[in-house]
């Protein structure tokens, strides 16, 4: 399946049956839970969605706030009252303290971080429970316990921060609270790890000071997406990548001796983001190729041989504010996920943007969320019925807001 530019577009990728699953029209029952639900969904066909959903909306009026997550297919950014990264629109929600309803058109982690910021009056939905991260599901609170027990048992513990991404579970922030870490998105990691050595520095003299400890300075945990760490240490920080190691909980002792521990100056958890993690070196060098004074630009989530091979490097709304801001003509090559870089094809028919891989590359659980499934929510909450609610439980919510308030305060 390929995708080139027509027109200020991209091609749609042919309905096979892998890109119908990538684009959430099939399941994959052996894998997936939570996939139907309860009550009748629309029809895909039904060529009256459009009309059902802008009349449920209306119903509900003040009642129900809608967030779009930038990765969302067009039928249902067409509905968002607001759109933006995970943790902008979590924060969106909450300066909505009159919304009953918050319906997160996004993955699970997000909902939880808008239900942990909103009050305990407001209801998060999340249309399509099967909507969930392959990264956050890559570490569970039960593997962090124990990569801490063996951060403990190699004498380090005391002189790690943990630093959690934003693309985590609620467990696995309430972790970083517990254990006096921040959250950070792909916007602030270079400030939260900055921070968190700061607070490293201090314990591991304290450590010192108490003969024990781990060698030399402090360390961070940061968890769950390698990629995003091991580039923001190296590139942003000036790491050495020797000093980079990585935690694999499917491993003994996460695969690394006691001595590579205390080495280490970033721990890094084997997570990655299942999108970002398909750009390789070799589609960087095929689009140079096959487009001249191609601009690369890619997600600081993408492996450290294509981000160091990229030209600009940024978040998700880095992406977008630099191609609003590019010159008529250019051309680039965005290693981003599919259903946004199509947009901003659309939005830039002056410029000429390219996937920049030659595959197709749609979140596969965001894209679970549908215009079907949205009809579905809508019209169950005119009727008074509130589905899918997602609800964090008061001593998770607690730390895990902790973590996200703590990097609130980061300077």
């Amino acid at each position: 399946m390929t995708t080139t530019p027509l027109n200020g577009t991209l091609a749609e990728p042919a309905p096979t049956p892998l890109a119908l699953l990538l684009l959430g029209r099939e399941a994959d029952t052996a894998s997936e839970r939570g996939v139907d639900c309860p009550g009748d969904l629309p029809a895909a066909s039904d060529p009256d969605l459009v009309a059902r959903a802008r009349a449920a909306k209306a119903a509900l009026g003040d009642r129900v706030f809608i967030l779009g997550h930038h990765y969302q297919r067009d039928e249902v950014i067409e509905f968002a009252d607001v759109t933006g990264d995970s943790f902008k629109l979590a924060r969106d929600a909450a300066d909505r303290p009159d919304a009953e309803f918050i319906v997160f058109c996004g993955v699970h982690f997000m909902a939880e971080s808008a239900d942990i910021l909103t009050s305990a009056d407001q209801r998060v939905i999340l249309p399509d429970l099967a909507a969930g991260c392959s990264m956050a599901d890559m570490a569970t609170a039960e593997q962090v316990a124990e990569c801490w027990d063996v951060l403990t048992d190699a004498g380090v513990a005391d002189t790690v921060v943990p630093v959690a991404y934003m693309n985590s579970s609620a467990d696995i922030k309430a972790f970083t609270g517990r254990h006096g870490g921040t959250i950070c998105t792909s916007s602030n990691a270079e400030r939260a790890l900055t921070w968190a050595f700061e607070q490293t520095a201090g314990a591991a003299r304290s450590a010192s000071d108490k003969g024990g400890g781990g060698r030399g300075a402090g360390k961070v945990l940061f968890l769950p997406d390698q990629h995003l760490g091991r580039n923001t240490a190296v590139r942003d920080l000036g790491i050495s990548p020797d000093e980079c190691v990585v935690y694999n909980p499917h491993k003994p002792h996460g695969g690394l001796t006691a001595e590579q521990l205390r080495d280490a100056k970033m721990i890094l958890w084997r997570g990655h983001c299942s999108v970002h993690g398909r750009f390789s070196l070799d589609s960087v060098n095929e689009v140079r190729e096959r487009v001249p004074g191609v601009t690369v630009l890619v997600h600081p989530e993408c492996k450290h041989e294509v981000v160091e091979a990229a030209d600009l490097v940024g978040s998700t709304e880095y992406i977008i504010r630099a191609l609003d801001a590019a010159e008529p003509g250019s051309t680039w090559a965005i290693g981003t996920e599919l259903n946004l870089v199509r947009r901003l094809a659309k939005a830039h028919p002056d410029k000429e943007v390219v996937f920049l891989d030659r595959t197709v590359c749609f979140c596969s659980t965001m894209n679970r969320i549908d215009l079907p499934h949205l009809v579905w929510t809508l019209e169950s909450l005119v009727e008074g019925r509130v589905p899918n609610v997602i609800t964090v439980d008061p001593e998770t919510e607690k730390f895990a807001k902790l973590a996200l308030d703590q990097m609130l305060a980061l300077p």
